[in-house]
């Protein structure tokens, strides 16, 4: 009102004033308003079963520290150097930064620009072609100015809105960034101890041949044996053997990528290897509802549909005639003393209106390229929203299968080791032959080896599975 006040008092017989007034108070925020498209949304998980629990959010599951439920206190001091000096998480926090940046840079829009300068030149003149005699002038000058330019049309409050729903966006991408990492630390710490516990196998696997190694060299001093029965045992015994060694290739391996992890060179870092019981804890699954809320990509997803939707706003504005109030004052003298003793005092005042009235038809094109940015938007949207929902049925899936597999494989390991046993006695009596040992031996270690396998697995997809709900997500930390 006082813009429309100070309007009257200087042209009050301006026919134009009428007009300006109306111009202005008729100003609006043009754009389409946000709406989020609605999802086919699942009442229900197709996998799930009575074994899974339908937990409230925030309950069972720190958010914060989601892998502390697997009570493993070398995994907990691994995810405590990772969120500190984990170079991703570096760089999604820095681009989160830039994001909150562009945020006040929109914003200034909305302020008066004032802007000040101060100037001093000198300039020679030829009086008459003749005579060649020059006079120097000297000009001074120092002036500030303030430029307005009132969001009418919603151009800038758009922009702002878009860079926040961008920086809404970045915040989403650093906890997808957070929980990709901390969800690759978990998985790869879980395979590096199934090796190790492999590795458990792999050496009883040998001790084992060397003990039958041993009866079959006592049974051929005896007379009971022969050298070609030596020969095969030291045969499979040097293949455990090298087997063995081999384990440790796939392990350092392990070691090294959790290294890069937790952001330290490879030859600065060792786990000691450890016996450790593969044994997921009670997941709570939620509802599918949840899943939009706590999963950080289908929040990222979202923002960026709010951000293009945002943009349309920007592209219809430049359709509208743009307004701008613009003063100024200065002072001029010929000498710089002159202009701090004398000078001549000098101002500009008055508003500026420009108006687009032919582009070849660019700006209904931009609009049309912004409409389409904001579709696309919408089907990564629900694109996402499907991939997520796909996500945990598929570690569901994994989880339930495996379970009844490492059921089957017990049963699997406890058969096989009573039958290797039992031929071995028969073996050492003189009832069975060489080979039925050797077979029984090897069927024992496959179905130890296929046990542990399904463990580590099993312990894989359960990372899996709080990934796919969403984690540990709780913002930016």
């Amino acid at each position: 009102m006082k813009l429309f006040s100070y309007i009257h008092k200087k042209c009050p017989s301006n026919p134009i004033r009428v007009w300006l007034l109306g111009f202005l108070l008729s100003g609006c925020n043009v754009g389409p308003d946000y709406v989020p498209p609605k999802v086919n949304m699942p009442a229900s998980y197709k996998e799930i079963s009575d074994q899974w629990k339908i937990a409230e959010p925030c309950d069972e599951i720190d958010r914060g520290e989601w892998w502390k439920v697997f009570g493993d206190e070398r995994l907990n001091s691994l995810m405590e150097k990772l969120n500190i000096f984990n170079q991703d998480i570096a760089v999604a926090k820095a681009q989160y930064r830039q994001a909150i940046a562009l945020i006040g840079q929109a914003s200034s829009a909305y302020a008066p620009q004032i802007n000040g300068s101060v100037s001093l030149s000198k300039q020679s003149s030829v009086t008459t072609p003749s005579n060649q005699k020059s006079s120097a002038v000297t000009n001074a000058t120092a002036s500030a100015s303030v430029s307005w330019d009132p969001d009418l049309w919603g151009a800038v409050s758009h922009t702002v809105a878009a860079n926040e729903a961008n920086a809404e966006a970045s915040c989403a991408q650093l906890a997808l960034v957070k929980l990709s990492m901390q969800a690759s630390m978990a998985q790869y710490y879980f395979q590096l101890c199934a090796l190790d516990n492999l590795q458990k196998i792999l050496d009883n696997n040998v001790e084992s041949y060397g003990k039958l190694l041993k009866i079959t060299e006592d049974r051929y001093n005896v007379g009971v044996s022969s050298v070609l029965n030596i020969v095969t045992v030291k045969s499979q015994l040097e293949a455990a053997e090298v087997i063995a060694i081999d384990n440790g290739v796939l392990r350092a391996q392990y070691e090294h990528a959790i290294a890069v992890l937790i952001g330290m060179p490879v030859c600065e870092f060792s786990i000691t290897p450890q016996q450790v019981d593969l044994i997921p804890p009670s997941i709570p699954i939620y509802l599918p509802s949840d899943l939009l809320e706590r999963r950080p990509d289908i929040a990222q997803a979202e923002r960026q549909m709010a951000a293009e939707n945002e943009q349309i706003g920007v592209v219809t504005a430049a359709f509208f005639p743009t307004f701008s109030l613009g003063a100024s004052k200065g002072i001029a003298a010929t000498s710089l003393g002159q202009l701090l003793s004398a000078p001549v005092y000098i101002w500009s005042l008055g508003p500026q209106l420009a108006a687009n009235f032919f582009d070849g038809g660019l700006l209904r094109s931009e609009k049309e390229e912004a409409i389409a940015k904001y579709d696309q938007s919408v089907a990564s949207y629900r694109k996402t929203t499907l991939v997520a929902f796909q996500d945990v049925e598929d570690n569901l899936v994994s989880l339930r299968l495996l379970d009844t597999e490492v059921k089957k494989q017990n049963e699997a390991v406890i058969s096989a080791q009573t039958q290797l046993q039992l031929v071995k006695d028969e073996y050492i009596s003189g009832t069975a032959a060489l080979s039925d040992v050797i077979t029984a031996q090897i069927n024992a270690y496959a179905t130890q080896n296929m046990l542990n396998a399904i463990e580590g697995r099993r312990m894989v997809a359960s990372v899996g599975l709080i990934k796919a709900l969403g984690g540990g997500w709780g913002g930016v930390a």
